[in-house]
């Protein structure tokens, strides 16, 4: 069950991460005297370095990184790239700049072995000298291969995005039919909805129609919501959700279609279940 899943992994992980770090931190490598066997493999393993030899290194999304062995740079593992805990690993290899090396707990939750993954050091959105809005500084390098910088924290001020616009509704009179939107935007935007040609904010003095707005669902974000309850026939329409802020407006647009239950063909249990 899943109880005897989060045991095992838990154990698991207590074995994995006793045989991280097997010698003192300020102890690169066994000695000779302590276990010849493994200074023979580390010398194989490392020759001597010899920095003509290494092969050339491509242009690297996170940047490069020294090898195991301390001599040829190798590229180094991207955000959410499974890595090396232990430093002289060899298996995944090492994250890339502004990476760290780490496990993710919540694995354990869902009775699974967590696996040592590359996580960006700052969670931080920033702004880069190109104008679009990353979601850190990992992100931004790896993108656009180092070519752009960060010009401050936080999204760049711009125009508001639609990330989510409104879907076209079919629906039968006396249904409530709603409309959802979700925008991105820095500074924070206005959210209204509008109908047909009218630029006009709904619902106005209808007491049938109501809209909602909320932070979310991810940071620098504003959802909204048009609800029609009881449709009318004359509901029918093309429905706009117009979100501005100091940088600019923009708009997306979905039609509404409202017709009588015996006209659409559609059974009204079909209806009541929301697939129409």
């Amino acid at each position: 069950n899943a109880n005897h899943r989060a045991i095992k992994a838990m154990l698991l992980l207590t074995l994995l991460l006793s045989g991280v770090h097997t010698f003192p931190a300020n102890v690169s490598s066994p000695s000779a005297t302590s276990n010849p066997s493994l200074l023979a493999l580390t010398a194989i393993d490392c020759p001597p370095c010899q920095p003509e030899l290494c092969p050339l290194t491509p242009l690297c999304p996170a940047g490069w990184v020294l090898g195991r062995c301390g001599c040829c740079q190798e590229c180094g593992n991207v955000e959410g790239q499974p890595c090396d805990l232990d430093p002289r690993g060899a298996f995944y290899g090492r994250c890339g700049r502004h990476l760290r090396c780490q496990l993710d707990p919540a694995d354990l939750l869902h009775g699974n072995i967590p696996e040592p993954r590359c996580v960006c050091e700052s969670q931080q959105v920033v702004c880069g000298s190109d104008g679009v809005t990353y979601e850190n500084i990992c992100r931004m390098e790896e993108r656009t291969q180092h070519s752009v910088t960060v010009t401050s924290s936080g999204p760049c001020e711009a125009a508001p995005q639609i990330k989510l616009p409104p879907q076209n509704l079919v629906s039968v009179t006396g249904k409530d039919i709603i409309f959802h939107c979700e925008v991105f935007a820095f500074p924070m935007v206005t959210i209204e909805w509008w109908k047909d040609d009218h630029a006009e904010s709904l619902p106005g003095d209808d007491p049938h129609i109501s809209v909602q707005c909320r932070g979310g669902p991810m940071h620098y974000e504003l959802s909204s919501w048009l609800q029609i309850e009881t449709l009318r026939k004359h509901d029918t329409g093309i429905y706009h959700c117009v979100a501005s802020n100091k940088f600019g407006r923009v708009m997306a647009s979905a039609n509404l279609t409202v017709v009588d239950e015996g006209k659409l063909g559609i059974s009204s249990r079909f209806l009541s279940a929301g697939l129409f």
